[in-house]
């Protein structure tokens, strides 16, 4: 547990369980987002109505949802309000009623979800990058049954949706416990007299068990393409490997990142859209799993295009290995230390930041660590960093939807 006091009026509550998409049993993909829908149906004696009502009767804000390695729950209120609040939170991890009438529901809803996800290129591309980038399940286990790993949404898959009953979802709830989860707490009170009241709450939560750590399977140098006959644009999705949130580069790493694609005026945004119009917009961002990193460009061109966005991307790639601007690097570190100062503002992004800070790092940042780390980072140290890099192409991931694939080099197209 984390806590952290602050003056105010409020209180931010975040709880993070180590339960997610990536641990969903092999054949029963969606288990983990139906579950955290289903503890909602009734919770300690009130059933969902009445639960709903205790929620509302304190003005609480609700948030979480479900991601690839945790499900999370957030509450915030009025400072009075935070013993009840953190027993209506216990309530639904610990004591939901788990209705078996409601499962046929939440399992429909998760597949209207599932075909919503097909409503956009941009989302049907998502999807695919997804499953061949990052799919393929893990030799990882809960008990003797296999993980379903990184392949599929949250809202799982038509066959994991129709194999889910009652009984599969309750064995996942079983699982839960006060091992390897993580509640981070800012009130206007002393940490002693916040973790009093967590205990009065939580006191009585069994252990449970504690997932083996899911890693994705990246699939180095693949090349996929999504066939859209009557698509008006291509779109593209280009990944590779990069250092993780707990490496000594990752910030050097950020640096670049909002200088190649931070705005407009990014690298990105001037190459691909200001000086040759291939397309509204072009982004770069870092994408974290499991403990690996990785990088992700995207954009969408018209077919008659779209080779030459992809071509200017790349170049765009190698060139950013020659290093940084001087100015470059300052509207850069400029920017990340505003979005920092904006973000710990909030009392819910503070209570996120501090798990976030617990599941990478392993400890608390200290107040301010975080600014100095990054005022203390050098232009020289960022370009040395870039010069480092392997050339990231040649096993990049190439995903791409439309009329026609994309090719990353002229020997591909020869090939």
């Amino acid at each position: 547990m984390a806590a952290q006091p602050r003056a105010g009026a409020a209180f931010a509550v975040s709880l993070r369980l180590p339960w997610g998409s990536a641990h969903d049993p092999l054949g029963l993909e969606g288990t983990a987002g139906v579950l955290e829908e289903w503890l909602f149906k009734g919770a300690g004696g009130r059933g969902a109505r009445s639960l709903a009502n205790a929620f509302d009767a304190l003005g609480l804000r609700r948030g979480g949802g479900v991601g690839a390695e945790a499900t999370r729950l957030s509450l915030s209120g009025l400072n009075a309000d935070l013993p009840a609040a953190l027993h209506l939170l216990a309530d639904v991890v610990c004591r939901p009623e788990l209705p078996e009438a409601e499962v046929p529901v939440l399992t429909d809803l998760a597949r209207q979800d599932l075909e919503g996800l097909q409503d956009t290129p941009e989302e049907r591309l998502a999807l695919h990058t997804r499953t061949e980038v990052f799919g393929g399940p893990r030799s990882a286990a809960v008990g003797h049954a296999a993980l379903a790993g990184y392949g599929h949404p949250v809202s799982g898959t038509h066959a994991g949706l129709s194999a889910i009953n009652a009984a599969t979802l309750r064995a996942a709830h079983a699982r839960w416990g006060a091992q390897g989860s993580l509640l981070a707490v800012v009130a206007d009170l002393s940490a002693g007299e916040i973790l009093e009241q967590v205990e009065a709450a939580f006191g009585d939560w069994q252990p449970g068990a504690v997932p083996k750590a899911t890693e994705p399977h990246f699939h180095a140098g693949v090349r996929s393409h999504l066939y859209h006959p009557g698509s008006e644009q291509t779109h593209l999705s280009l990944s590779w490997p990069s250092v993780g949130a707990d490496h000594p580069d990752y910030l050097p790493s950020q640096l670049a990142l909002t200088a190649f694609s931070g705005g407009s005026a990014s690298r990105l945004f001037h190459a691909v859209r200001e000086e040759r119009g291939l397309a509204y917009a072009a982004q770069a961002s870092s994408l974290l799993l499991g403990s690996q990193g990785f990088w992700q460009l995207g954009a969408a061109s018209t077919p008659a295009r779209a080779q030459e966005t992809l071509d200017v991307l790349l170049a765009e790639t190698e060139r950013l290995r020659a290093g940084l601007s001087a100015h470059e690097f300052e509207r850069a570190q400029r920017g990340l230390l505003t979005g920092l100062a904006f973000s710990e503002e909030g009392l819910r992004a503070r209570a996120s930041a501090m798990l976030r800070d617990l599941v990478l790092l392993g400890r608390l940042r200290e107040p301010g660590e975080l600014h100095a780390q990054l005022r203390a980072i050098t232009h020289e140290e960022v370009n040395a960093y870039l010069a480092a890099l392997p050339d990231p192409l040649p096993d990049a991931a190439l995903v791409t939807l439309g009329r026609a694939p994309l090719h990353l080099s002229t020997r591909e197209l020869s090939a």
